[in-house]
């Protein structure tokens, strides 16, 4: 992706609130100054708010153990990056590999939908009452699907017998 378009705004190290909060606002500005159309930028930057939010929320916050890689646990990693009329958003993160199971299931059949198996689905988990410590049931994943118009490019790669780095790259 890196070499499919000009890179626009990227991060590494460990989401806080406020590099959530600084990122979002400085993404705004600049699709604000580059963008025409106002839909498209808006789209983007909503996809871009779950996207960061997923990372904000779901990186595993346990004490900052090291990795083999030489990255803590909590460490996240954000790309923007467009070419032409398209914006590529890469986000990415360690997950407990016990986890990747569901998360993959979860990611397969978002991606199984079309337009109105997203929406019936959408309201289908937003009615069910279950929920995560983090206030969603899954929502956000459905969320970016629906707005983005496209399946959802995702990866798993091991780490070590307890950690997986989930990649998930979203078109624009």
């Amino acid at each position: 992706m890196v070499d499919s378009g000009i890179i626009l705004h990227q991060f590494e190290g460990e989401i806080t609130e406020d590099i959530l909060t600084e990122t979002l606002r400085s993404v705004e500005a600049m699709l604000e100054e580059k963008e025409e159309d106002f839909k498209k930028s808006r789209k983007v930057y909503n996809i871009l708010v779950e996207a960061l939010q997923n990372l904000f929320h779901h990186t595993d916050s346990q004490a900052a153990e090291i990795l083999n890689n030489g990255d803590q646990k909590k460490t996240a990693k954000f790309l923007l990056a467009a070419k032409n009329e398209e914006y590529n958003i890469l986000v990415s993160n360690y997950v407990i590999k016990d986890n990747i199971p569901t998360l993959r299931s979860k990611l397969d059949k978002v991606n199984s939908l079309d337009k109105e198996g997203l929406r019936e689905y959408y309201k289908e988990v937003l009615n069910n009452g279950q929920y995560s410590v983090h206030g969603g049931g899954g929502l956000g994943m459905i969320d970016i699907a629906r707005k983005s118009g496209n399946r959802l490019n995702y990866e798993f790669e091991e780490v070590n017998e307890d950690y997986g780095l989930f990649t998930l790259i979203i078109k624009v």
